[in-house]
């Protein structure tokens, strides 16, 4: 009981991680209807903007404290920002007007050219650092076994939550959120009421950055790691979350996050021991049980679990 526990609390921080980036995936699908498969490497941009400003904080002895991780949390956000905002620019807008599969094909190609150039100006190798948030709680003792719960963690949880809460604000309450949501309703007939759709679609593309770089900034803090192909695997499987909550969904993407979260720790935690079902399975294996999620998903469930069925008027 106490080991299923502390799994759960791991999942639940990882999913928090996952909701995040799936939230941008679902952002963008709603309004221009166009999966971006960049944005798994947009927050890998956002890791590594955070790495390169601890490193910086760290030479000048000004790395430690809540105030410097707040300091990276915003530089991180503002420059991933500014990457999302030119991968639109640069990518996505000339074919806005083309065939489908076109922006898709866009979309490959600036994740790779991300992906290399990363490679290029931070090196292959894996880069590590030393842990900024530490300390931990223990909540429960039994069978020998230590529940505990890491500052870290409690970070994530709250930092997600306080983000999710501003862009649900931001979405329902505000001017741009109205304009976003009519551009994802009808986007000509939003143009022609007079929304600068290209401005609201460019914004998205922004806010959908600086929240991947939220996520970076935790997923480097609470593992203590980053790579230039980090952006890839996290990335099909926030994209996963966004399918299995629902794609353009927002509570949806977050709940997808937590479900993806849970069944990957669970299963690193208990595939491979003997059990009936599991005990010629590799704990390795969990990313096949993640896009396995997904397979199911597109197959007896393509609308997700909060998403609404789309329904074509002839």
């Amino acid at each position: 009981m106490a080991y299923a526990l502390q799994q759960l609390i791991n999942g639940v921080a990882l999913g928090m991680i996952y909701g995040l980036i799936a939230v941008g995936y679902t952002m963008v699908y709603g309004i221009i209807g166009m999966i971006n498969f960049a944005h798994g490497d947009i927050f890998m941009v956002g890791a590594f903007v955070s790495l390169i400003s601890f490193v910086l904080l760290s030479s000048g002895g000004w790395a430690a404290g809540p105030g410097a991780v707040l300091l990276v949390l915003l530089v991180s956000m503002a420059i991933t920002a500014l990457y999302g905002w030119s991968v639109e620019r640069i990518a996505y807008r000339p074919l806005r007007g083309s065939f489908r599969l076109a922006p898709l094909i866009s979309a490959i190609g600036m994740s790779i050219v991300l992906q290399n150039f990363v490679q290029v100006s931070q090196g292959a190798r894996a880069k590590p650092i030393e842990p900024i948030i530490t300390g931990s709680v223990e909540l429960w003792h039994g069978n020998g076994f230590a529940v505990s719960v890491s500052t870290m963690q409690v970070v994530i949880v709250v930092v997600t939550l306080a983000v999710m809460a501003v862009f649900t604000w931001l979405v329902t309450r505000t001017r741009l959120g109205r304009a976003m949501r009519a551009c994802e309703q009808d986007r000509k007939m939003a143009g022609l009421l007079g929304i600068d759709t290209d401005r609201t679609i460019s914004i998205t593309f922004v806010i959908g950055a600086a929240l991947a770089a939220v996520a970076g900034t935790l997923y480097l803090l609470r593992y203590g790691l980053a790579d230039f192909f980090m952006g890839f695997i996290v990335g099909v499987k926030a994209f996963t979350a966004a399918v299995l909550g629902g794609i353009g969904s927002l509570p949806g993407a977050l709940l997808g996050g937590l479900l993806i979260g849970l069944i990957e720790t669970m299963w690193s935690a208990y595939a491979g021991q003997d059990m009936f079902l599991l005990r010629e399975l590799n704990p390795a294996y969990k990313d096949v049980a993640a896009f396995g999620i997904l397979i199911a998903t597109l197959i007896f469930l393509p609308s997700g679990l909060l998403g609404r069925a789309e329904v074509e008027k002839v």
